[in-house]
């Protein structure tokens, strides 16, 4: 990454940071890239026309829901910054960073810079797709095309607003605790928990991903309500949008909050496996409840699609390729948790073809 030799020193090193994490994050993705372009590089574009859509949809709508639509959006697409924000400015650069005898405006040239050079992908993306459906002039788009395209540019230069707070945030010092109740003495008494199992799984692998700048949590959240929605959007006939498309976010989802949530939990095992080898008790059905409990965001998205087809059209819980569909789900996700000595890209390659495998059985539910 070369930069003008009048750069400032100071803006110069954040950028090089920036571009260094992106980099590394770029080359943990370089093998599940390989075989996603294999094996779904037709369905990418698809997938990619899709981040504009809201924008040209939300200019048909009454000014305050177009106006949340559009913050919707820019929320969702300054997410990765925040999601990267520890590889951005890892804890010890920025608490050396805050200590720089450096002026507030320097400061926040660099905050703008960093959210630029995080924000130019993702600008990109949206060209792209707006590119797509301005080529496509659909009957709908022709009357706002103009205003859709300022929205689009609205909502992205939001995304790089709230992204430059988040850079900057990242680079504020802790407050210091205030109003900490002084320490009261209490008289210990030992009690057996009533499932200890339980107890200790809680303690060790649900509160940590909860706690200080741990995002496994917060992540696997966003993920749960993001499978939720695609697949609601899919099975309610969400218009303007192809069901062929909403089935694959659908599958999709599903397949990625399982993985996700499973490479988090076998992180978790690794970082306790010394201390739990060290203690007196027998840890398997601990790591078996970790692991099955990796399941449970998948399912829970299942069971409320039977729910949702239930209310809405009974009768397509008769056909077979319903059955077939849940069937297959519940399959692959049980490998993806039940193979954890898979290579990384048998690994990836093993979630792609699920993917694909889930989405050619569902464009079969509507025809």
């Amino acid at each position: 990454m070369r930069l003008p030799r009048s750069t400032h020193p100071y803006l110069a090193l954040r950028l090089r940071l920036a571009h260094h994490a992106l980099l590394q994050f770029a080359a943990s993705l370089t093998s599940s890239m390989e075989i996603v372009l294999f094996l779904a590089g037709p369905v990418l574009l698809g997938l990619l026309s899709v981040i504009a859509l809201p924008c040209f949809l939300a200019m048909n709508l009454p000014w305050p829901a177009a106006l949340g639509v559009l913050g919707g959006q820019a929320l969702l697409t300054c997410l990765p910054a925040w999601l990267l924000r520890k590889r951005l400015l890892p804890a010890p650069v920025a608490a050396w960073l805050r200590q720089l005898p450096l002026p507030r405006r320097l400061r926040w040239q660099a905050d703008v810079a960093v959210a630029g050079l995080l924000m130019l992908p993702l600008g990109m993306a949206y060209a792209i797709s707006a590119a797509i459906w301005l080529a496509q002039s659909p009957p709908w788009l022709r009357p706002v095309a103009g205003s859709g395209i300022a929205a689009t540019a609205g909502a992205w230069l939001l995304a790089w607003l709230l992204t430059t707070l988040i850079v900057a945030l990242r680079l504020r010092a802790p407050r210091p605790a205030q109003g900490a109740r002084p320490p009261t003495m209490h008289t210990y008494v030992p009690r057996q928990p009533r499932w200890p199992t339980l107890f200790l799984w809680r303690r060790l692998f649900w509160l940590p991903f909860w706690r200080n700048e741990n995002v496994i949590g917060l992540q696997q959240s966003v993920l749960l309500a993001g499978a939720g929605a695609s697949m609601l959007a899919w099975l309610l006939h969400l218009p303007l949008v192809p069901a062929p498309l909403l089935g694959l976010l659908a599958s999709a989802s599903l397949v990625i909050v399982t993985d996700r949530g499973d490479k988090a939990v076998r992180e978790q095992i690794g970082l306790l496996r010394p201390s739990l080898d060290a203690w007196p008790l027998a840890s398997r059905r601990l790591l078996r409840l970790a692991c099955g409990a990796s399941l449970l965001p998948a399912l829970a998205v299942l069971l409320g699609a039977g729910v949702v087809l239930y209310g809405t059209d009974p009768a397509m819980l008769q056909r077979r390729v319903t059955g077939v569909y849940a069937v297959t789900a519940s399959l692959a996700l049980l490998a993806i948790v039940g193979l954890p000595r898979l290579t990384a890209r048998g690994r990836v390659a093993l979630v792609v073809l699920s993917i694909l495998a889930l989405s050619a059985i569902g464009s079969e539910l509507w025809n």
